[in-house]
């Protein structure tokens, strides 16, 4: 005891100091774990359905209607269609953030078993990009590619391989939310 303080006189160290230092480097050894167990699990498993809405894919020709999953939350968009073994033809998911995106922002497909579309859309819901996704079988998220929208969006939209070019769907054409499509007259 020195000064009513438990000190290492051998270090210089108070006891307290000691003990602190022993729990954090215990603690720190544990994290890599934590984190590896939590993430593998957290994003192996689909995630529940998310709520779905009624879609309209209007083209120049024609006008598709589809049903989209709403992820509006941020993890809801990080886990996607992660894991999903299969997906309908006209089924896929709608992401919608508050704030544009930048260009450079996009999308990647680690832990997706899926090939997917996506088209990048602006506020108002026109398509300014659309780009094809293929399934990162790397088990480090690290080693996946991601696919940058090369526009500024508010909006994305993920649909099955080939959705978008089978249903002649390209840039400038836009997505309706809300409600199917009706007949054209």
């Amino acid at each position: 005891m020195y000064d009513d303080h438990l000190v290492d006189f051998q270090n210089r160290i108070s006891a307290a100091l000691v003990i602190a230092l022993k729990q954090l480097v215990q603690a720190s050894l544990m994290i890599p774990a934590l984190l590896i167990s939590g993430c593998s699990a957290e994003l192996s498993i689909p995630q529940p359905e998310l709520p779905v809405i009624p879609a309209c894919f209007v083209a120049t020709d024609s006008s598709i209607s589809v049903r989209l999953e709403v992820a509006d939350g941020y993890n809801q968009r990080q886990a996607g269609l992660m894991a999903r073994p299969a997906l309908e033809a006209d089924t896929g998911m709608l992401f919608l953030y508050q704030q544009p995106q930048p260009a450079d922002h996009g999308f990647w497909m680690y832990k997706t078993l899926l090939h997917l579309d996506i088209a990048y859309l602006d506020k108002h819901g026109v398509i300014g990009s659309i780009k094809r996704m293929a399934p990162c079988s790397s088990g480090n998220p690290g080693n996946c590619p991601t696919y940058p929208a090369g526009i500024e969006f508010t909006q994305a939209v993920e649909m099955g391989k080939g959705f978008f070019a089978n249903n002649h769907i390209t840039v400038g054409d836009r997505l309706v939310i809300g409600k199917p499509c009706t007949p054209r007259s």
